[in-house]
């Protein structure tokens, strides 16, 4: 079972720039889930990571780049990050913790106890 889906994209403001989707790797280990997202620019001071009903949300804007100088061209587009996931009912949500470390955010999603696998003992 998937205990993180991705949920569709909200509408973005018109007075925001565009919200680029990042690229995400999910993988499990035995006690929790971890989520890296690729978010070049952004700086603690720039990202929000919130859960409401159950719906993690990541939100990553990057400080505007100033230049020294003319422009001649630019291929990195001046947008933030945004992308949304519903999360499982096997994830502790009182435990998540997030981490940003050159421009990779990374997300621990803990297992509820529940969630975990356990050995039965027969009598």
């Amino acid at each position: 079972m998937n205990a993180v889906a991705e949920k569709p994209k909200q509408q973005t403001p018109a007075v925001e720039r565009p919200f680029v989707v990042p690229d995400v790797n999910i993988y499990e280990t035995e006690n929790q889930f971890v989520l890296q997202a690729e978010m070049p620019g952004v700086t603690k001071e720039g990202l929000e990571v919130t859960l409401e009903n159950n719906v993690l949300t990541l939100l990553g804007r990057r400080a505007e780049e100033s230049t020294k100088g003319n422009l001649l061209y630019r291929e990195v587009r001046p947008a933030n990050f945004q992308r949304t996931f519903e999360l499982d009912p096997s994830v502790d949500s009182g435990k998540i913790r997030a981490s940003i470390h050159q421009g990779i955010l990374t997300v621990t999603l803990p297992k509820a106890e529940r969630a975990k696998p356990r050995k039965i003992v027969i009598e």
